[in-house]
């Protein structure tokens, strides 16, 4: 008796890592959603730019939970428990910690663009809004994909944490990066054109790559090879910068290898 609680209770450890996951996420929005702290300062009657620092440790949280997401599989495959309530969990959780934190990451990224002008303190919510988009084109992704029979060796549409993290990059490039760049990622319009393209990516039909090695062939997993290669490269020229072209590269070679991926 006492062998089979030990055994429910391994069995329930890979479920354990998933909760952990979306503790991670309810921490980030937490963060995001913080007030302690003034998104801008007045400075001789001009309105500049100021990042909250809390925004920045969400980032590291929702990394944090992919790391955990990744395990939680791992631990699954391992102990043999994979369930379709492991599956359900798995999901519940990926909507919140890279649908709904990356969204308010987005909302308030727009709200602090907005703030820039002087003349647009009073900002209609209306205007914010459209960051919401983001959340439910990640719900309908893995509703999407606990459904599709074809997603098992590859994926259609971007997987939700791929595009939680290029998000979650946002905060960290702004933070670390330069002028230059906080000008670009703090144009709503960019913003806007942002959110439309990784919502549009991940409820698509395009088949994309799986980042999981096949076997010991170069030839099927030549792809997986080249974006590690990319990966590698623009990680050391770019740093936190690196993730946004990453993920760029990423649709682009599933895009190359379309073929080879809708194949397997």
């Amino acid at each position: 008796m006492k062998g089979l609680n030990l055994f429910t209770i391994m069995k329930q450890i890979p479920n354990i890592f998933t909760l952990f996951n979306l503790v991670f996420g309810c921490i980030a929005i937490l963060l995001i959603l913080d007030s302690s702290t003034a998104i801008v300062t007045l400075q001789q009657g001009d309105l500049l730019f100021r990042l909250p620092e809390r925004m920045v440790h969400a980032s590291f949280f929702i990394f944090a939970a992919g790391l955990v997401d990744f395990l939680d599989g791992f631990l699954a495959r391992a102990f043999k428990a994979t369930s379709d309530m492991g599956k359900q969990l798995d999901s519940l959780s990926d909507v919140v910690t890279f649908g709904v934190a990356p969204s308010l990451l987005l909302y308030q990224l727009l709200r602090m663009s907005f703030l820039r002008d002087t003349g647009a303190i009073n900002t209609s919510q209306l205007w914010l809004l459209p960051s919401l988009l983001l959340a439910c084109c990640a719900a309908w992704r893995l509703a999407k994909f606990n459904i599709d029979t074809r997603q098992t060796t590859s994926f259609r549409g971007v997987p939700t944490p791929i595009t939680g993290f290029v998000v979650a990059s946002f905060p960290l490039i702004l933070w670390y990066g330069g002028e230059p760049i906080t000008g670009v990622l703090l144009n709503p319009w960019v913003l806007y054109g942002i959110t439309l393209v990784l919502s549009a990516l991940m409820v698509s039909d395009l088949p994309i790559l799986s980042l999981k090695i096949k076997d010991k062939s170069l030839r099927n997993n030549l792809p997986q090879l080249l974006l590690l290669g990319f990966a590698l490269l623009l990680l050391l020229f770019f740093r936190w910068a690196a993730l946004p072209l990453i993920y760029v590269s990423y649709v682009a070679l599933s895009l190359l290898f379309r073929k080879q991926i809708s194949s397997t």
